[in-house]
């Protein structure tokens, strides 16, 4: 992060410094008076399990250049901050953070793309990243840090070196990818797919796009939208926007076109991709042919801020798999595709084409509950277990509540399936169930902690 003064913060923020040099230099922001370090300004906010105005002298005396509050009862004594440590006071820490993010970024002259999608879009942030690295200094959030608190803290990874930026926007309601984009102001936006995650909240596909498309909101003329053409939703999209709309899919007319797909199993998948200009091949290390799809759109993001397709293809060779998302773990003789980082239906639709296209001996697919799909969540389970049935898997082993539904439908589809009603019990008979040789799937939502599944193979003994 580059130097910014008191007095830009509390400008960029409607805020007032109660005490304090408003010339006070601020070299970082941390919202954690754990994490804090000289010279980093330290926004108390409020959150469900604590509230950041309970840590104001710890930050002081971890040596923090600045505080950033909303209330001023329990403040600390003026005594007990440095003449050089201002107190600025908002009326919403939240939105200051978010409004010093905004101003911060507005400061550099630099490409701008942002992600979004039900799926996907954490593997196409990661892809984007690894391709325009390949000509510009680049940024982008990391892990997880792609909401309304995470996506501010990323922008201040920006400095004057920086000559492009990738920022990640996840939503779970209307109205949030709006303000993400009001931060950004992205030259190019991508748009991964609309599938049918956050049902629950948003109750339909339409408003699930609806959402989505905030993310052009603040895009004009020169900017640039990347679609998924495959998409039945996007592939109908009439946008009404000024920006451009570029297509990737698998269709004759898209202007970045997937063809040749070859599954190399653990290994990655290799394809072409096509532009009106010039094909080029790829390969990704990273398994699953719907990666295909990623891959593309972060290209044509990449070209649309001047990178090459022989440069993207440098990028994406060098592409891992994030951490717990398809993750495949070599264990005494077992191999085990970690995507326990979050599930979907189309999601684990596409991990359940990787557990089948690895090769091993027997396949089990360990599958915890699906969240936020509203009314229909028993079918959406029941789908998956039918597809599990369809795509040869040996055995499924479900664990929560409605995933019970998954192992009902693999019954009916004619292959082994067992439920257990939470991970304690499936964990104590894991060890009878697994062999050398076999190739292990684990997936669920976030907040079924799959990966303790994972940490619990781990750690077994033969």
């Amino acid at each position: 992060m580059e130097r910014i003064k008191a007095a830009e913060i509390a400008e960029a923020t409607g805020g007032e410094i109660i005490w304090g040099n408003p010339e006070a230099e601020v070299t970082g922001i941390s919202i954690d008076s754990r994490t804090i370090e000289e010279g980093m300004a330290f926004f108390a906010l409020k959150g469900e399990r604590a509230d950041g105005h309970d840590f104001l002298e710890d930050a002081i005396e971890a040596g923090c250049a600045a505080l950033v509050v909303e209330r001023d009862d329990n403040l600390p004594s003026n005594t007990a901050c440095t003449s050089t440590a201002p107190l600025i006071k908002v009326k919403d820490t939240e939105r200051a953070l978010q409004d010093l993010a905004s101003y911060y970024l507005s400061l550099f002259n630099l490409r701008k793309i942002a992600i979004t999608g039900s799926t996907g879009k954490t593997t196409t942030k990661e892809m984007l990243f690894h391709i325009l690295s390949e000509k510009y200094k680049t940024v982008c959030n990391q892990g997880n840090y792609n909401n309304l608190i995470g996506l501010p803290l990323s922008v201040f990874q920006v400095d004057s070196s920086t000559e492009a930026a990738v920022f990640e926007m996840g939503m779970d309601r209307l109205g949030e990818i709006h303000r993400l984009a009001e931060i950004v102001r992205p030259q190019v936006a991508v748009i991964t797919n609309i599938g049918i995650s956050h049902l629950e909240k948003l109750e339909s596909q339409e408003n699930i796009l609806k959402a989505k498309m905030e993310i052009c909101d603040f895009m004009g003329e020169n900017d640039t939208l990347v679609i998924n053409g495959d998409d039945p939703m996007l592939s109908r999209l009439q946008t009404g926007g000024v920006y451009n709309v570029f297509k990737v899919g698998t269709k004759a007319n898209e202007e970045l076109r997937i063809s040749n797909l070859k599954d190399l199993g653990d290994r990655g998948i290799e394809f072409h991709l096509h532009s009106k200009e010039k094909s080029e091949k790829y390969r990704i290390g990273i398994p699953g042919l719907h990666n295909s799809m990623n891959a593309a759109l972060a290209v044509a993001a990449g070209l649309s801020v001047g990178v090459d397709m022989e440069q993207a293809a440098s990028g994406l060779a060098k592409v891992a798999a994030a951490d717990k998302r398809l993750n495949i773990l070599q264990i005494r003789g077992i191999k085990i595709i970690d995507d326990s980082y979050n599930a979907s239906p189309d999601s684990m639709k596409a991990a359940l084409d990787v557990l089948a296209s690895v090769k091993g001996n027997r396949k089990i697919a360990i599958l915890g509950d699906m969240f936020e799909l509203g009314k229909d969540e028993e079918k959406y389970h029941r789908q998956i277990g039918k597809y599990a049935s369809q795509k040869g898997i040996n055995v499924v082993l479900s664990v929560g509540k409605n995933a019970e539904h998954i192992s009902f439908a693999a019954k009916e589809g004619g292959i082994q399936a067992f439920h257990f009603d939470n991970k304690d019990m499936l964990k104590s008979v894991l060890s009878q169930w697994i062999r050398k040789g076999d190739v292990i799937l684990i997936k669920g939502s976030r907040g079924m902690a799959m990966d303790e599944i994972v940490k619990h193979l781990e750690e077994t003994k033969e």
